[in-house]
């Protein structure tokens, strides 16, 4: 009964690893079970498609920053300490993880099923009312003032995030995702 899971979280892992390519192919259901060295029955017995393989690692990625974001939200009492510790911690999770990255970006998603994209979409938005709902708690607290624009702020923001993603997945990894971050922070604090 085991066997099942470890499958399939092998199958995600090369997955994963094939998405960290710096040069971006398309991935067929064909080259992941050759990597795997299955045949791509194999592969069907586990996923019933590509777009529900891409699904899980969406869905790890969501459960991963999600829980930080959360866990940030749930223990730093100042309001714009979490939107900078949320920011930082999608950054890094980035960084980390080049092939999520990747999916982040939606640049392998281009061909695939219209509601992968859409849950990397909602996956954003999440992250930017959690960075909207740190920066009222900044302007409740006396940390912003209190006619600062939250929503424009959060927009801001996640054009960041999104902007470093793509220069990190644009530049074949080489550029990290947090170069720069304590420079530019005091910057996009204001």
């Amino acid at each position: 009964m085991t066997e099942k899971p470890d499958k399939k979280l092998s199958i995600l892992h090369a997955l994963a690893e094939m998405l960290e390519a710096p040069t971006p192919e398309k991935i067929t259901t064909a080259a992941l079970a050759a990597r795997l060295g299955v045949s791509e029955a194999a592969l069907y017995r586990h996923f019933p498609s590509k777009a529900r393989m891409f699904e899980a690692l969406i869905e790890f990625i969501e459960n991963a920053l999600m829980t930080v974001i959360g866990k940030i939200a749930a223990e730093e009492p100042s309001g714009l300490k979490q939107a900078e510790l949320m920011l930082a911690a999608c950054l890094r999770f980035a960084g980390k993880n080049r092939g999520l990255s990747r999916l982040l970006v939606g640049d392998v998603l281009i061909h695939e099923h219209p509601r992968l994209s859409a849950r990397i979409q909602q996956l954003f938005d999440r992250i930017e009312s959690s960075l909207k709902q740190a920066l009222r708690i900044a302007v409740v607290q006396g940390e912003l003032p209190a006619e600062h624009d939250c929503a424009a702020h959060a927009d801001l923001l996640l054009c960041h995030l999104h902007g470093r993603l793509m220069r990190y997945v644009k530049s074949g990894f080489a550029l990290d995702p947090l170069a720069l971050w304590a420079a530019q922070w005091p910057m996009l604090q204001r």
